[in-house]
């Protein structure tokens, strides 16, 4: 059953004032436009449209609050990267994210989504360097890496899980796909330790299996997807 199945959309936040006052914990979604960061939301809450996908760059401008369990959020921020977004839009954005990822004290972790095929943008990098800095863990899913073969998603997750460690402490990594489902469980796992939620580490895939297939040795690292790994970090 999936961790997330009963999360509900809560409110959408324009304005520091409005967040929610009974926040016990948070888990922010980050990434560049069109990076998938809907559709690991959707995923991962084994929904189809829980939160809005769009083709359109910037087109999410506030802090959208979807309801895990009892003062439990995960929070959609608007994407990075909209070079098009109108001026005063984008001084907005900057202005309500800014002091909530360094500010809130409920935030419990920033769950950073790339694109498998085009990680560590610039953009990328500056947002891990800056987080950072609080001090909270970061949690990287390469997603739709149901566009690259199984040596390419080893090879790109080693090549990023190799950059994090020059870039920041905390941080962790693992491929993932929320049109195939894969990497949902070990996603859940690291989710679960921010959020407080009880989870059964037993019920992971073992290392190198995805989806019921088994693969080589030399993959197991990357391929394992570093949900152990991340958790036990997460943990320090």
């Amino acid at each position: 059953m999936p961790l997330f199945q009963h999360a509900i959309f809560h409110t959408t936040v324009a304005d520091l004032r409005e967040l929610p006052t009974d926040a016990l914990c948070e888990v922010a979604f980050a990434g560049r436009s069109n990076a998938g960061k809907s559709t690991a939301i959707n995923a991962l809450a084994n929904h189809t449209r829980l939160a809005f996908v769009s083709k359109t760059p910037g087109r999410t401008q506030h802090l959208n609050y979807f309801r895990i369990d009892e003062g439990k959020y995960f929070v959609d921020l608007p994407g990075y990267g909209y070079a098009k977004a109108p001026q005063d839009i984008r001084a907005q954005w900057e202005g309500l994210l800014g002091p909530y990822l360094q500010q809130r004290p409920a935030l419990r972790g920033l769950l950073l989504i790339m694109d498998s095929r085009h990680p560590l943008t610039e953009l990328d990098q500056q947002m891990i360097r800056w987080f950072a800095a609080t001090g909270k863990p970061i949690h990287v899913l390469l997603s739709k890496a149901d566009k690259l073969s199984r040596q390419e998603q080893t090879q790109v997750c080693r090549h990023v899980q190799a950059a994090l460690t020059e870039l920041a402490e905390h941080c962790s990594a693992q491929v993932f796909s929320g049109l195939k489902k894969f990497g949902v469980r070990e996603a859940e796992a690291v989710l679960a330790g921010w959020l407080d939620l009880p989870f059964d580490e037993s019920s992971l895939p073992p290392p190198g299996v995805r989806s019921g297939r088994r693969t080589p040795a030399k993959r197991r690292a990357a391929v394992g997807w570093t949900a152990r790994q991340a958790v036990s970090t997460n943990k320090r």
